[in-house]
């Protein structure tokens, strides 16, 4: 199967460069932090409710490390029960394949008019513009995802695509896009707005395309998870419902849901639940449901032992709303459909180096671990991909260098005292517009703490000494 999984962020600019933009607006840096930090609080108060939460979160690790030990078994068991119930199930090799699927579904019912609630496996395989550019008219359906595709820019995060923008932003967008009065920044209205806007597309949909939460093996059924009832509303109103999930999306049994639903939305949004979870069992009557069934680059990833739990993933964005580095340089600065810590794993196991730059955009706090639900070790996944980077010589030449200096500092006695006797000195004595001078890339965003006059050894070697 293929091993590729498409870059949506396309650009030659690494991660770095990316959060140097993102950093020019302090003010909005500062809001942006705060704002999905707000999320993480949530989540941790949601968790600390429930006494079994780590039991919840081993049993999780549990079902998806099984499953994919069986997976070819539980999709073919999944894919008999789902057609027993009336759906018809598609298999694709890739995004391409997804996406040809899913256009000749609509061509041959002539569909020009789609409505979509959020998939990130959608924006993984950029379905919106294959579906554009041949006629058909998508509307993504959640509001954030509407807010992105009106802006024209990608979601920004799996859960809260337009985290990013602030109300005034919004209110702007509206009011070039679909009519709203000037200066209208008021979020209950804007709400309102966009529900008018978006109930004249659920009217006139001929279709509607959802993602998958979970698809469960023993009843052939999918499970969507929403807040805004948009993926009911697309499902119900048009007669042709398709449904886009990833291999790794299948769980053995429908009692294994009850666990991912427990911690899904609390980890997500700090919610005991969804506002809706809608079970589909076969097609509606008189309508028509199909699950496009994709790999996309999963199946070699599940042959990477170093890197397979991160199938384990089930998109709650916890590591997301934790991870200083994702709050303080936002979304758009990684180069791969999925930013955050998981992002990071997803895309460096991808191999080649179009995302060479992503495993050093990580503080290894190890946060990401504690917050996720289903105990995928990112971390350690991230420090692998450093690892493999290093193995492959892929990394600059300036990185590559800077780390054999400092290899060869740490492991030689001498070399260790002098460089910390000359960085004392240098630090105490140069100017600051020397010292934080363009050369310093480390310094742009970071200050130097006070330099001691005596290193740890002279001092410890001054208190050893007898005292008269």
């Amino acid at each position: 199967m293929s091993d590729s999984l498409p870059v949506l962020r396309s650009g030659g600019a690494d991660h770095a460069q990316r959060a140097a933009a993102f950093l020019r607006d302090e003010p909005h840096v500062h809001w942006h932090d705060q704002a999905v930090w707000f999320v993480r609080a949530k989540r941790d108060r949601a968790a600390s409710a429930v006494p079994e939460w780590e039991r919840l979160r081993e049993v999780a690790s549990r079902i998806k490390a099984h499953t994919q030990s069986r997976l070819a078994d539980y999709l073919e068991e999944f894919e008999r029960n789902a057609t027993a119930a009336g759906a018809v199930v598609h298999w694709a090799r890739d995004a391409d394949e997804h996406n040809a699927i899913v256009h000749r579904l609509l061509a041959e019912r002539g569909v020009t008019r789609l409505v979509k609630s959020k998939s990130m496996l959608t924006e993984e395989c950029h379905l919106n513009p294959y579906l554009e550019a041949r006629g058909i008219e998508v509307t993504d359906t959640d509001l954030g995802e509407r807010i992105v595709q009106l802006a024209k820019e990608p979601p920004s995060h799996i859960v809260m695509p337009a985290i990013h923008k602030k109300k005034e932003e919004i209110g702007e967008l509206f009011h070039e896009k679909i009519g709203t009065p000037a200066g209208l920044a008021d979020p209950t209205r804007l709400t309102e707005a966009a529900r008018g806007h978006l109930r004249q597309r659920f009217m006139a949909a001929q279709a509607g395309l959802t993602g998958v939460n979970f698809a469960v093996a023993e009843t052939g059924g999918i499970v969507v998870c929403t807040n805004e009832g948009n993926a009911d509303m697309g499902t119900s109103l048009p007669p042709l419902h398709i449904a886009s999930m990833g291999v790794e999306k299948v769980i053995p049994r429908l009692e294994d849901l009850a666990v991912f639903l427990r911690l899904l939305a609390r980890s997500a949004t700090g919610q005991p639940c969804t506002t809706y979870t809608t079970h589909f069992l076969g097609p509606m009557r008189g309508g028509e449901l199909h699950v496009v069934v994709v790999d996309n680059g999963r199946s070699a990833l599940l042959a990477r032992e170093q890197y397979r739990r991160a199938l384990h993933c089930i998109r709650c964005a916890a590591c997301m709303n934790t991870c200083p580095v994702y709050r303080r340089s936002g979304g758009y600065s990684y180069t791969y459909t999925i930013p955050g810590p998981i992002g990071i794993v997803l895309a460096s196991a991808r191999g080649g180096d179009a995302h060479a730059s992503l495993p050093f955009a990580s503080s290894l706090c190890g946060s990401c671990d504690d917050v996720c639900p289903v105990k995928i070790p990112l971390h350690e996944q991230i420090l692998g991909s450093r690892r493999d980077l290093a193995e492959r010589g892929a990394q600059p030449a300036s990185k590559r260098l800077g780390m054999r200096l400092a290899a060869f500092v740490l492991r030689t006695k001498l070399a260790y005292l002098v460089a910390g006797a000359v960085a004392r000195f240098l630090g105490r004595h140069l100017p600051r517009g020397v010292l934080y001078a363009r050369w310093n890339v480390w310094g742009r965003q970071r200050e130097l703490p006070p330099m001691p006059a005596q290193s740890f050894r002279e001092l410890y070697r001054k208190e050893r000494r007898p005292r008269v």
